[in-house]
């Protein structure tokens, strides 16, 4: 899929093999997942536009690149929070946004209870960051929700993404970017990807 980039390293193979691992402990479980985070979003702006200017080294003069209009990055609440956390100390210049939204498997749709972005993101681009995207209902929603405040571009961040998710994703939202570890094969009918790390959110903060 032209609209998927999905990372292939040994290193990050292995990362992805304790965040499957039941046995992980919380603590192992995060450090991980912001590890991962960074590479993440190293990759999802690798082609980010940057300016020139001149500084004074400890040496002579010198002509260095900084990047310009940095990403907003926005979190799909709770377990997007630990990402968004990795990722600002991996770009300390970009802002920062919260979107709280969950699927309500009672009512059968999308239930939004929280939604906070920094002032002025019209024509900003956007990481938008969520460990696992499962059924997709969640993150469709929250990019629709975006794309309401007219922003430049979506690029979604996460771990895990059902192949399911991909084509919805694509479907609604075709300019949307994702960049992921593993696109799942198999969804199950609890909304669980399958092999998967479980509830992302529960093994975060402890609250299984």
């Amino acid at each position: 899929m032209d609209h998927v980039t999905q990372l292939e390293h040994p290193i990050l193979r292995h990362k992805l093999g304790y965040l499957r691992d039941k046995s992980t402990s919380e603590v192992e479980f995060r450090h991980i997942l912001k590890e991962i985070s960074q590479i993440l979003a190293y990759e999802a702006i690798k082609d980010y536009p940057t300016e020139k200017i001149d500084v004074t080294s400890p040496i002579t003069s010198a002509q260095v690149e900084r990047v310009i209009d940095p990403p907003v990055i926005v979190s799909i609440m709770r377990a997007g929070n630990t990402m968004l956390g990795a990722i600002l100390d991996f770009l300390p210049f970009c802002r920062a946004g919260h979107i709280g939204i969950y699927r309500d498997k009672f009512i059968n749709n999308t239930v939004e209870y929280f939604f906070k972005l920094p002032k002025n993101v019209e024509n900003s681009e956007i990481l938008l960051c969520d460990p696992m995207v499962a059924t997709g209902d969640t993150m469709i929603a929250a990019i629709d929700r975006l794309k309401n405040y007219q922003v430049k571009s979506i690029k979604i961040i996460t771990v895990l993404i059902s192949k399911q998710s991909l084509e919805r994703i694509k479907f609604f939202h075709p300019d949307v970017k994702v960049v992921c570890l593993s696109a799942e094969d198999e969804l199950m009918d609890n909304g669980y990807l399958s092999p998967g790390i479980g509830d992302a959110g529960d093994r975060l903060f402890g609250s299984a």
